[in-house]
């Protein structure tokens, strides 16, 4: 059997090719594994053996029980220092804006303050396209369900989230739709929002003008307007910021397309950029390693609650930690949490982490940051997009059309996937499976990378039309 065997100390191999008795992508033993003995994967543990399991059979759900629990106490024992990757300086042809960041892509944005006004952001954007074309990439409403009859830090989650997406750099502009009676109304909105550039966010309420369709459509034009002298430049890749995210992973994520960002991520930190890695729940059970990587002590302690913090809304809804993964993810050879969490957080690759946000913060450190968010796909590229990210890398071994407000990268796992759904995925890291090295195909995809950032390429969601927002909805509903 074609089978790889990812650490000198693990008990179990990846099947590479389906036999009769173990599919691709999933797991066999390698020795007699005792009933009880800990099943060894990556190097780690990911795993309870609930039987005996002979040498060669299939390893998974029905032999395999996670050894997660609740909070723990963590000690900080600091990696040795990491030796960032030594590559020539890169840029890319992308939009500076005023205050000093870089948009990848020149749109005009219609952001709602509140659900109710989803149907005339739609009808807004349908009627302003006449205004999209040479410097004005495109014209998108973002639609949501929330903005009232939210509470607290509830509502302040919306309001972060909808004033990341407002300040975000690859919008030229932003026509912010309200309604007028809801919580999130335009003044109160305005208090997070904070100072805009009154050529570039314009504000309307819907209820105090006749025809807010009409209103907003002179609104888009005013920005376009303001934009229209807007050029691309080069810029260095230092001012890049992209998000790390996985949905649908399998039994490769792990081992191609996670290692593959993660070797991005790395390069990207070493140009002086910026990443973001996030949904908190997958890095249940390989919390330890991205501790042990925090730059000092105070982010290892502020790692250290965002793991416990985000265990205990776990808890606090009677719900166990571990209620993970998918049936997708199993069926594709994920069997606990922790193989889950193991192969996840290799899209943060190796170098230190910088910093830590709550959800909805803004990027503030060059290198890599963690982020408070589930691993929902949507609410998590979501949130990777108002923190700031220009570019989200999306990696699955299952598929998804899913594209958030940022270009959203899909690269599949295995060249099975890519070859059946091109429509949906954007690059190959399963050629890694296929002879190509991970030294060529990180250099391709940094050059792929680049050329998206420079609006050379554009995405399968981009081209497909596809893009989607959700917010994190934590609290009662009124």
């Amino acid at each position: 059997m074609k089978h790889l065997k990812i650490h000198p100390s693990d008990n179990v191999a990846v099947a590479l090719e389906t036999t009769e008795s173990v599919p691709a992508g999933h797991k066999f033993a390698l020795r007699d594994i005792q009933e009880g003995e800990t099943i060894i994967k990556y190097g780690d543990p990911i795993g309870t053996a609930t039987a005996f399991i002979p040498e060669g059979s299939h390893v998974h759900t029905h032999n395999v029980r996670t050894a997660l629990t609740g909070q723990h106490e963590y000690t900080y024992t600091p990696a040795p220092a990491w030796t960032p990757p030594q590559d020539e300086q890169r840029s890319f042809m992308g939009y500076l804006r005023p205050d000093g960041r870089a948009g990848v892509r020149n749109e005009i944005w219609i952001i709602p303050t509140v659900g109710c006004v989803n149907a005339p952001a739609q009808q807004i954007e349908r009627a302003a396209q006449k205004y999209a074309g040479g410097a004005i990439e495109g014209i998108y409403a973002y639609g949501h369900p929330y903005g009232c009859s939210q509470l607290g830090g509830d509502m302040l989650n919306t309001q972060k989230i909808l004033a990341g997406l407002v300040r975000h750099p690859n919008a030229a502009g932003v026509l912010v739709l309200g309604l007028g009676c809801e919580n999130n109304n335009i003044p109160e909105f305005r208090k997070v929002l904070g100072e805009v550039d009154e050529t570039r966010v314009k504000l309307l309420v819907c209820q105090d003008t006749e025809d807010e369709v009409e209103a907003g459509v002179k609104l888009i034009g005013e920005i376009a307007e303001a934009a229209k002298e807007d050029r691309r430049a080069p810029l260095p890749a230092s001012m890049l910021t992209v998000g790390l995210k996985c949905g649908g992973s399998d039994g490769f994520s792990g081992i191609t397309a996670n290692p593959l960002v993660g070797l991005f991520s790395d390069w990207l930190v070493a140009q002086g950029g910026r990443s973001i890695l996030t949904e908190v729940p997958e890095m249940f059970g390989a919390e330890q390693i991205l501790m042990n990587r925090c730059e000092s002590r105070e982010v290892f302690e502020k790692t250290v609650s965002l793991i416990n913090d985000f265990k205990q809304y776990f808890l606090s809804h009677n719900q166990p930690v571990y209620e993970n993964p998918s049936p997708g993810n199993k069926a594709g050879g994920i069997t606990t949490l922790e193989d889950k969490s193991l192969g996840c957080t290799q899209k943060g690759g190796h170098a230190p982490v910088a910093d830590v946000l709550a959800y909805g913060d803004p990027v503030r450190k060059n290198g890599l940051s963690l982020l408070q968010s589930p691993g929902n796909d949507l609410v998590s590229s979501t949130a990777l997009a108002a923190s700031g990210a220009q570019i989200v890398l999306f990696t699955t071994g299952r598929g998804t059309p899913f594209g958030c407000p940022a270009p959203t990268v899909k690269i599949a796992t295995n060249s099975a996937l890519f070859a059946r759904k091109g429509n949906w995925m954007d690059f190959n890291a399963g050629q890694l499976l296929d002879g190509v090295s991970m030294e060529e195909l990180r250099a391709r995809f940094i050059d792929y990378a680049l050329a998206l950032a420079s609006g050379e390429e554009r995405t399968c969601a981009e081209k497909n039309g596809v893009r989607e927002m959700c917010i994190f909805k934590n609290g009662v509903t009124l």
